[in-house]
């Protein structure tokens, strides 16, 4: 997919993404890399809010799962079901998140639930980076439902 469309699609249906100020660096069927800077993000320490890290993690595992469903011609609903997000250091400037599958593997199996069955669950992990160095993770569980075309 390109990183233009999906910078575009996320802008416009998840409004916080915008205002956010994400970016897509970069969007391949292996992981999908975000950016947002620390300006419209930022908390009362000068470094960025939890909850503005958490986003930006969720958007690119949730990116990763869409820009695959799409690569495949699926049409489905794709929302996160649980995760855990480890604050590993500050962020004191423009940080990404780069979403990646911990076992691809698990996709084939993944396709093939959503199609029998019409859903299927699918974990992704997301690496928060600053200026080189991880600074937190999350481990996201997601699960798309198959939509029936018209």
């Amino acid at each position: 997919m390109n990183q233009q469309v999906l910078q575009q699609y996320l802008h416009e249906q998840i409004p916080l993404s915008q205002a956010m100020h994400v970016e897509v660096r970069s969007a391949q069927l292996e992981e999908v890399i975000l950016a947002a800077p620390l300006a419209p993000n930022i908390n009362h320490q000068a470094t960025v809010f939890g909850g503005s890290a958490s986003a930006v993690a969720i958007l690119a595992a949730w990116s990763l799962l869409y820009t695959r469903l799409r690569h495949e011609g699926v049409n489905s609903n794709l929302v996160i079901q649980s995760n855990t997000m480890q604050y590993l250091l500050p962020i004191n400037g423009t940080f990404m998140a780069r979403s990646y599958l911990e076992e691809t593997a698990d996709w084939p199996r993944f396709m093939n639930m959503l199609i029998r069955k019409g859903r299927a669950r699918m974990s992704v992990t997301s690496v928060l980076e600053y200026e080189g160095r991880e600074v937190g993770k999350l481990q996201g569980e997601f699960v798309a439902f198959l939509v029936e075309e018209d």
